[in-house]
């Protein structure tokens, strides 16, 4: 496939939503892990809400549209050099994570929208779950999605597929071009990974998929419609007893139903075996966990590990509060005009966009394989500051108290907690 030219076999990311009853207590339990080519960096940000004036237009990675008239407050984990997100979730407790997917329709070399950039446009402009997925379509329909989607002159593009969850529950939306599927969850585990998994139960769809289908001989129109199978090469009877990673997900939440927390879900997303965290040429660059209690009272409360391998990284918490202190140190440098991204032909060459966690991160871990005992302890010492945290935001939903003045420092001052356990 020329989308792929030198990267093998499809390479993706794993996004997993768990809802009652399957969690432990009265909330949705959201996780992602970015798996992206080795050494891209990935930062984490905070974009606060705002106000835009009307016509104003908003560049996203390739193309400028039309900006809204009021964009939430986000919270980002994204590859540096785009303007789009790997995963993320808004102050209205909206968390999307996107996987790449690939089909029978082929994939546009135009560039467009990315994934990505729908991923950030979702959060920006949807206070629910389903409205973020309707801001998604509605986009994809009027700009389409392509280009490439690595920091390098290597052509790597693809479909998409989005898991987007709230407070009350979960969709998942997969995509073929500018065609569509949509699943609503409302209770129980879900999981997508690199392959399209929408099969009959489809309760929302681009008002031509099945006709399109149809035109291209790749359904009958009386056999029962069963879209991954239509649109893709996925024999959907065996889908969940496969050796691959959307079958080891799906084993791995199954084995924890009943009792899913975020301490579960950051297990899942450090299994190794699973290839659910990824080594290698492509790997886990980023990860994300977000609880999202049932009860409005309550705060969402999203961990951000900013670094790539989440078994040797730090789930970092973030609340939504005004005036939260900037998140420097999980930013990476800007280039502004002068980014290679911006300049045609673009990626001719790779700027140093590593964010200062990302360094630090980046010697501990050089430290962990050149001595054991050194990095057993340094391991131990970043283990104890996660599990710390936990139990700090459990204690903020036990006890139903949020003291928005130390919320406002939450995560950068765990992320120099870090950076000191790495000293």
């Amino acid at each position: 496939m020329a989308a792929m030219a030198g990267l093998g076999e499809p390479r993706s990311c794993d996004t997993f939503v768990a809802l009652p009853p399957a969690t432990a207590g009265a909330r949705l339990i959201f996780g992602k892990n970015s798996d992206r080519e080795a050494g891209e960096v990935q930062e984490v940000l905070h974009c606060p809400a705002a106000r835009h004036a009307p016509r104003a237009r908003l560049q996203c990675t390739y193309i400028e549209i039309e900006q809204a008239p009021l964009t939430h407050a986000t919270v980002l984990s994204r590859p540096a050099w785009l303007w789009g997100a790997e995963m993320g979730a808004n102050e209205h407790g909206v968390c999307i994570g996107n996987e790449a997917v690939w089909g029978r329709e082929e994939i546009q070399d135009k560039e467009a929208l990315l994934g990505m950039d729908l991923v950030r446009l979702g959060l920006e402009r949807a206070d629910t779950a389903e409205k973020a997925l309707t801001v998604i379509v509605d986009l994809l329909e009027k700009y389409g999605q392509g280009g490439n989607c690595m920091e390098s002159q290597m052509a790597f593009t693809y479909h998409n597929s989005f898991l987007i969850a709230d407070r009350k529950e979960a969709w998942v939306l997969e995509t073929s071009g500018k065609y569509w599927a949509a699943e609503k969850i409302e209770e129980g585990v879900r999981n997508i990974s690199n392959q399209l998994s929408i099969t009959t139960k489809i309760d929302r769809e681009h008002p031509e998929m099945r006709a399109y289908a149809k035109s291209k001989g790749w359904w009958d129109g009386e056999k029962e419609f069963d879209f991954a199978a239509v649109y893709s090469y996925v024999n959907t009877a065996r889908m969940t007893m496969s050796r691959g990673r959307y079958c080891e997900g799906y084993k791995l939440l199954n084995k924890h139903k009943g009792n899913i927390t975020a301490e579960t879900m950051m297990e899942i997303l450090r299994d190794k075996e699973s290839g659910i965290n990824m080594e290698g040429g492509f790997m886990t660059t980023g990860s994300m966990v977000s609880i999202l209690p049932q009860d409005s009272s309550l705060p969402c409360i999203h961990f951000f590990t900013g670094t790539p391998d989440p078994d040797r990284s730090v789930f970092k918490p973030f609340i939504f509060v005004p005036n939260i202190t900037q998140l420097l140190k999980t930013n990476s440098p800007t280039f502004g005009e002068n980014d290679p991204v911006k300049k045609k032909p673009r990626f001719l060459t790779q700027p140093d966009r590593r964010h200062e966690l990302y360094k630090k991160h980046e010697h501990a871990a050089e430290v962990m394989e050149a001595c054991k005992e050194k990095g057993k302890e340094i391991l131990e010492r970043i283990r104890k500051l996660e599990k710390e945290k936990i139990s700090e935001m459990e204690l903020i939903l036990q006890n139903k108290y949020l003291d928005v003045n130390q919320a406002v420092h939450l995560f950068s001052e765990c992320v120099e907690e870090e950076i000191g356990a790495y000293a």
